[in-house]
């Protein structure tokens, strides 16, 4: 059986006709999951801006832009805040590679694992704060991973805890990062203070070779480890369940000793396409999408499949679309 994907390549550098287009596709999806416990189960209007105008005023325009172009409604515009969203779970690998023998840049290597009918596959160049972003979408205007002009990187992955709280949801906490954020440490500074929903963990990588893996959650505080390797637990494994369907801990091993062992790029950019880093059971929602490799010095970020590539850079993004199809059991 074979699953195809769609991926969208496109650049907007303000919000305008381009989002609204993949807004009118993506709402009617969205706004039953947003919408599953009911309108009353979900914050105010008042609360959502609040929210925003207290830990991210920056991107207060952009929201009140994107909330016009969804028609200025009452549930759009509290789903477009990603204050308190229900509850959504992924799987993902991540790390940072550094070359030992010093002559190749840093990378951000990361998986991202999920249901393939839930993949946005809008991948965005845009410049909504001043400084040009390349991001894959999620939520419609977050960010499940990217790069910024800057020369920052950063990516995230579920952090194996089913606890949720008063937050946001976090690919608005990313973009929020990508918009604003310069470097590593001032992403961190970030994280640490803006509360989430759920548990993940945030992986940065600057053009300085500056990096840090951040655990957050919503009942306890961020944490900065020195940990060069995520998969889906923090620590120790909290759901044994999920780390079992996801092979978390095998992930993770594998993953550690590629970081750690890997002589060249390519071989580091190898491992992440074979198992148990790349995963199949995507009917099961546990799946490798895409693999991405960020290099934040030469401002680059490559897609990757088993038989495919695709590459941007922030000076040369250029608008494409690409179909994917892989292969299911």
């Amino acid at each position: 059986m074979s699953i195809e994907l769609q991926f969208q390549a496109w650049k907007e550098d303000m919000p305008d006709q381009q989002w609204q287009k993949v807004f009118n596709q993506y709402w009617p999806g969205y706004r039953a999951w947003f919408l599953r416990s009911g309108t009353v189960g979900r914050p105010t209007y008042l609360e959502c801006r609040k929210a925003l105008r207290t830990y991210m005023p920056e991107l207060i325009p952009i929201w009140e832009r994107l909330v016009e172009l969804a028609g200025g409604g009452d549930v759009e515009s509290r789903f477009l805040s990603l204050w308190c969203p229900p509850p959504y779970i992924a799987g993902c690998s991540q790390g940072v590679w550094l070359d030992p023998h010093g002559y190749e840049e840093p990378m951000l290597l990361r998986n991202y694992d999920f249901a393939p009918v839930l993949l946005e596959g809008n991948w965005i160049s845009t410049r909504w704060l001043g400084q040009r972003v390349l991001a894959m979408s999620d939520c419609l205007w977050g960010a499940l991973d990217g790069l910024n002009e800057a020369g920052l990187s950063i990516s995230l992955s579920f952090g194996g805890r089913t606890v949720s709280g008063t937050g946001f949801g976090v690919p608005l906490v990313l973009r929020y990062i990508l918009e604003t954020a310069q470097n590593t440490a001032q992403a961190v500074s970030i994280l640490k203070r803006i509360p989430v929903h759920m548990t993940y963990s945030i992986t940065l990588l600057d053009q300085a070779g500056e990096w840090a893996t951040v655990f957050v959650s919503p009942d306890r505080a961020p944490e900065v480890v020195h940990q060069r390797a995520v998969t889906n637990f923090q620590h120790t494994v909290e759901w044994q369940q999920h780390a079992k369907a996801t092979h978390a801990i095998e992930r993770l091993e594998v993953l550690q000793q590629n970081l750690e062992y890997a002589s060249h790029s390519h071989e580091a950019i190898q491992a992440m396409l074979c198992k148990p880093l790349y995963q199949e059971a995507w009917l099961r929602g546990y799946g490798t999408l895409y693999s991405a490799v960020y290099r934040p010095l030469s401002r680059s970020v490559e897609l990757l499949w088993p038989q495919q590539s695709w590459r941007q850079t922030i000076q040369n993004f250029e608008e494409a679309n690409r179909t994917i199809s892989l292969s299911a059991y």
